[in-house]
């Protein structure tokens, strides 16, 4: 009996093969997983690097060793939330960190870039947190990365694999948006100001508070103020408090916010949606703040929102966001047509006003720079794939 026969031997290989992959089939998943996420986090190392390029460049086209050393250590800068544990006046406590966080920011532009005008150190001010932001992520995945290296751990590697595709989109999107921002370009959180700007029409503007502006317009027999942030810098202007300072002087019949909101997948971008409520993002001030005027007024609060995902509201305002304008300025004149409570209203253009001007002049302005900036980076993102398929050779 030949007890080396094909079939024995076959089964011999079959049965090392399978004590083999228990034996070290975890170690091959984990470094085939650490090679993918050390991969990662070398690329987000680089945003990190090319977004305080970008600020840095927009500073001087000749950059010395301490404005980059100054852009550096400035990357790293941070703040502290108030404690949370006893939740009276935590808003007040998060205003104030907010309000700080603003002036270094502002401190620190006005000293690497003292000859910019007020307007292009808004916008340095705006591209220097998405250089933060960037650089925040980097750090926070190279940690991860590094654990999973010391521990030779599985689970923390693809704990972090998991979440790689969400992180490098977002990564990628804010990329662009620090080149928008430090640019002064429109981005798609700035559909919010570009309506406003263009309802506004040819009124003229004050500055009810600090870089956020107000008219006074008749739109469908309705008295009706517009608020927006002042542009065309890059700024998110003090939204809430304007609008409880102008609730507590004038009757107010309704608020109207305007704003980009997050879409879901499947969605398609530039769709519009009515709703209830104070349509304003970030850490909860504005939205505090008109949302306890309203209440003690019993004032209604109507929305509308441009819908788009995360990275897009971040990147340079793409066409289908754009196209939304007509429809929404239409759709906010027909709310001020059919509010039957008396008293004025109250319009808000929610978010970045970044390139956007304050009147439907710089609005038609806005939506030219717009049209050319979304064409070239098509152009762009065309290149990038044709670069990428030579790389891989596909």
């Amino acid at each position: 009996m030949d007890i080396f026969g094909d079939s024995n031997i076959l089964s011999i290989i079959w049965i090392l093969f399978i004590v083999i992959t228990i034996l070290f089939g975890p170690q091959l998943m984990f470094y085939q997983s650490f090679l993918k996420i050390q991969q990662s986090g070398n690329m987000l190392e680089n945003f990190a690097a090319m977004g305080k390029k970008i600020v840095t460049r927009r500073i001087t086209k000749k950059p010395s060793r301490e404005l980059k050393e100054s852009i550096d250590n400035f990357a790293e800068v941070f703040s502290i939330d108030p404690v949370g544990t006893d939740p009276a006046g935590i808003m007040k406590k998060i205003e104030h960190i907010y309000i700080l966080s603003e002036k270094r920011f502002n401190y620190f532009a006005k000293t690497v870039a003292p000859d910019f005008d007020e307007e292009s150190r808004a916008n340095l001010v705006m591209g220097l947190s998405g250089a933060v932001s960037l650089n925040q992520i980097a750090k926070i995945v190279r940690h991860y990365v590094e654990m999973a290296r010391k521990t030779k751990s599985l689970q923390w590697a693809m704990m972090l694999q998991m979440q790689l595709p969400t992180i490098e989109r977002f990564s990628k999107g804010l990329l662009k948006g620090t080149e928008a921002l430090t640019n002064g370009w429109p981005i798609g959180d700035s559909i919010g100001p570009l309506v406003a700007a263009d309802l506004i029409g040819d009124a003229r503007t004050r500055e009810v508070e600090e870089g956020t502006l107000v008219a006074v317009r008749t739109i469908k027999k309705r008295k009706v103020f517009l608020i927006k942030a002042k542009g065309p810098g890059g700024r998110l202007g003090k939204l809430g408090k304007a609008v409880e300072k102008l609730v507590k002087t004038e009757k107010i019949a309704k608020i109207i916010t305007i704003d980009a909101a997050g879409k879901l997948e499947g969605e398609k971008t530039g769709r519009i949606a009515e709703g209830i409520g104070v349509a304003i993002g970030g850490i909860g001030i504005d939205r505090s703040y008109i949302e306890n005027i309203a209440t003690e007024k019993e004032i209604p609060l109507d929305t509308v929102v441009v819908k788009m995902s995360q990275e897009e509201a971040i990147m340079p305002m793409k066409n289908e966001i754009l196209n939304s304008l007509f429809k929404v300025t239409k759709i906010v004149e027909n709310t001020v047509a059919r509010t039957e409570e008396k008293g004025s209203i109250i319009i808000v253009g929610v978010g970045n006003t970044s390139g956007i001007g304050n009147d439907a002049r710089a609005a038609r302005k806005a939506e030219d720079e717009i049209k050319k900036i979304a064409s070239m980076m098509t152009k762009r993102e065309k290149l990038e794939k044709k670069e990428m398929r030579i790389f891989t050779g596909e």
